[in-house]
C-alpha cells in the first residue's frame, strides 16, 4: 500500500507526530519512503477534509493529530482494503 493519505492517517493513529517523525514511522511500518512534497501534500489534503489538525504552537516541527472523523475514515478504508486482501488471497488459492 502506498496511498500517502492512508499512510499518514495510520501513522497518526498511534499518536501525534510532526512531518519528519511521520516519514520515519511510515518507512518503518510500510517500507515506503515519502518525499517531503508527497507528505506535505497529503497533510494539506487531510487537513482540508478535517481528518487531521495541527496541535500546539506553530513551530519548525508542527505536530499533527488525527481527528475523530479521520479515525472513522481510516477504519472504513482499512476495512475495504482488508476485504480486497481476503478476496485476493482466496482467489490465489484457486489459481
Amino acid at each position: 500500500m502506498s496511498d500517502p493519505t492512508l499512510l499518514v492517517l495510520s501513522s497518526l493513529a498511534e499518536g501525534d507526530k510532526h512531518g519528519y517523525a511521520m516519514m520515519q514511522d511510515i518507512e518503518g511500518f510500510a517500507g515506503v519512503r515519502l518525499g517531503p512534497g508527497t507528505l506535505y501534500g497529503a497533510i494539506t489534503r487531510l487537513e482540508e477534509h478535517g481528518w487531521i489538525r495541527p496541535v500546539g504552537a506553530k513551530t519548525r516541527r508542527q505536530p499533527y493529530t488525527i481527528t475523530a472523523a479521520g479515525r472513522q475514515h481510516l477504519q472504513t478504508e482499512l476495512a475495504a482494503l482488508q476485504q480486497i486482501v481476503k478476496t485476493g488471497l482466496a482467489r490465489m488459492r484457486h489459481a
